[in-house]
């Protein structure tokens, strides 16, 4: 995929640009992409915003994503 990565005056990535022939690949692939009302149950949002929480008063508690697989692919 030939994506364009979009940055502000600071370097900082603020967006991403793929080329229609690609988007309409993926619309194709992924039925539903283009809708942007996604319901997001409450419980859903309370869960987040704990967790959130929790890793702002103790941030070295996360584990790196890495870490979360190599635990992942152990259990199985």
């Amino acid at each position: 995929m030939n994506l364009q990565y979009i940055s502000d005056s600071s370097g900082q990535i603020t967006g991403v640009f793929i080329p229609i022939k690609e988007w309409n690949e993926l619309k194709n692939k992924y039925k539903g992409l283009e809708e942007e009302n996604v319901d997001v149950p409450p419980w859903h949002r309370d869960i987040v915003r704990e967790r959130l929480s929790d890793y702002g008063n103790d941030p070295e508690q996360a584990e790196d994503f890495n870490g979360a697989m190599d635990d992942i692919e152990k259990g199985l």
